[in-house]
């Protein structure tokens, strides 16, 4: 087993854990639940960490964790019924809730 990812921010650790398995790898995490353990043990050491059960596979989880934040961010998109400026990752804009066409 070896430690491919660690943050203090569940939801992050929780990505990282969903993208590497949807590629087949067999993940767990640790110190899921740790955090209410802070002021007892480090902030630090209550991070939860992602882990793969097989230490084949550990290449191969940091390079899908890495290509999914080196994807490209794309262009910014204005929204053709309200003149909107909206971020590329919506695809409904966020003021009007007309679709990026």
């Amino acid at each position: 087993m070896k430690l491919v990812y660690s943050n203090e921010n569940h939801f992050l650790v929780n990505n990282a854990k969903n993208l590497i398995d949807a590629q087949g790898i067999s993940t767990f995490i640790k110190n899921e639940f740790a955090q209410g353990a802070v002021g007892e043990i480090s902030a630090f050491d209550a991070w939860p960490e992602l882990w793969v059960t097989n230490d084949e596979d550990f290449e191969q989880a940091i390079e899908i964790l890495k290509s999914s934040q080196n994807s490209d961010k794309g262009e910014d998109w204005i929204c053709q019924s309200c003149s909107e400026e909206n971020d590329p990752s919506f695809e409904v804009c966020w003021n009007c809730q007309s679709g990026n066409t």
